[in-house]
């Protein structure tokens, strides 16, 4: 179902700005001008808007996005037409009717479809006028080829959850927290969801504290195509994961629920998950802490990011007016205002260090360090190969775990 929500016009407003394409040129037809009660009362006449711009949300984001446009009206004299497009069809509609012209000014979704709109020529770069206290990694899930194609406003990632009934402290290495687990009795020392094709992204805090990113990084936090993860420190990892098959930790068996499960069960004191559990774990009555991943290997533990942020169309004939409303959302106040509504960790430092909720506060500590879900189009070749490799380690079908390594940076090589 479509539903689309104009915002409240502010009375009074009489801005200049016509509604303009996205080279400058003014547009061929006036901009709508929308009115409500609010604007035009018994025998009044609404003033008149400085433009419109058109947005497509999902159904999880309708109402924080419908405030944000009644602030930037008011704010600006720009109203904002607010579309309710379904989760499932948000970007798929976008690929499909942007071309036609039918599409929006602006998009909200993930960092990751980034690669494919670039790919696509669906969106365009965006010149932020000041970046505010937006996080360094925020903006790099947006770099694409050098360039920046959208303004971040709210991070996921995973973390370590302690279950504080049965371990108050947590050591500094991974290796310590396996002792320390041990030692506490539990049947597992820590739970990651593995499953029987693997899953990487679980495992990703501990691989990255081996200094073996996926990919290698440009200057500006954008990826490369050039494998991380293969060489000295990615077969480390690799060592390491054998060993924590041995020590029960890492299983085929433990898939997503099967691990949410034991960990509601008690049977460890520490699981790697994201806030999409934690809500069961408090709502069992457990006294749980959101904490980053110790190291394994020497280095920070980065989990990856989801980044979810604003994208202007290329196919906008308002591109001075959807930049305005792009340069509103890098704001703290903007930033602030979505995380007061729908509670997701805000990509802007200032607003993230002032949250107040101690689970919420532990995730967004434990993704300071951070890296983007890749969006660049090798990803593609990297998942089942990576994912079938971890699980021939931690089934011990591969003898050597290095040599399985190198064979699978081969292979998703092949893949580009």
């Amino acid at each position: 179902m479509r539903k689309s929500i104009v915002t409240v016009l502010a009375a009074g407003v009489a801005l200049s700005l016509a509604a303009c394409s996205g080279a400058g040129t003014p547009a061929t037809t006036p901009a709508a001008e929308p009115t409500t009660a609010a604007t035009a009362g018994a025998g009044d006449t609404a003033a008149p808007a400085a433009g419109s711009l058109t947005i497509w949300v999902d159904e999880t984001r309708i109402d924080n996005f419908q405030t944000i446009g009644e602030d930037f009206v008011t704010a600006s004299g720009v109203a904002l037409d607010v579309v309710q497009k379904p989760t499932a069809d948000i970007k798929t509609d976008f690929v499909a009717q942007a071309p036609t012209g039918e599409g929006p000014d602006l998009i909200v979704g993930a960092h990751d479809w980034t690669g494919e709109l670039v790919s696509n020529g669906l969106i365009s770069p965006i010149e932020l006028g000041d970046k505010g206290k937006l996080a360094d990694n925020a903006i790099a899930a947006f770099q694409y080829d050098g360039a920046l194609y959208g303004v971040p406003y709210a991070v996921e990632n995973i973390a370590l959850v302690r279950n504080n009934k049965i371990v108050q402290d947590t050591p500094d290495t991974f290796d310590a927290l396996i002792e320390q687990a041990k030692g506490a009795g539990a049947e597992f020392p820590a739970i990651i969801q593995v499953g029987d094709a693997g899953d990487a992204y679980h495992m990703y805090p501990i691989q990255t504290s081996f200094g073996a990113p996926v990919f290698k990084s440009n200057a500006d936090g954008s990826y490369t195509n050039e494998l991380g993860m293969e060489g000295a420190e990615g077969e480390a990892f690799a060592t390491y994961l054998k060993k924590l098959a041995d020590e029960k930790v890492a299983s085929v068996s433990m898939g997503g629920d099967q691990a949410k499960q034991a960990f509601l069960d008690g049977k460890s004191p520490y699981m790697i998950t994201g806030p999409w559990n934690t809500a069961a774990f408090t709502e069992a009555g457990m006294d749980i802490s959101v904490l980053a991943v110790p190291s394994a290997g020497g280095q920070p533990s980065a989990p990856f990011l989801g980044v979810q942020g604003v994208y202007l169309s290329s196919k906008s004939e308002n591109g001075i007016l959807a930049n305005q409303f792009l340069d509103y959302m890098a704001t703290t106040e903007a930033q602030q205002k979505l995380f007061d509504l729908g509670g997701r960790v805000p990509a802007d430092t200032s607003v993230a260090d002032g949250i107040t909720d101690e689970l919420l506060a532990g995730f967004a500590e434990a993704g300071k360090d951070g890296q983007p879900m890749p969006s660049i189009p090798e990803m593609g070749a990297v998942w089942s190969h990576w994912g079938n490799t971890e699980v021939s380690i931690i089934n011990g079908q591969a003898a050597d775990p290095v040599a399985a390594w190198k064979t699978m940076a081969e292979n998703i090589k092949a893949g580009f």
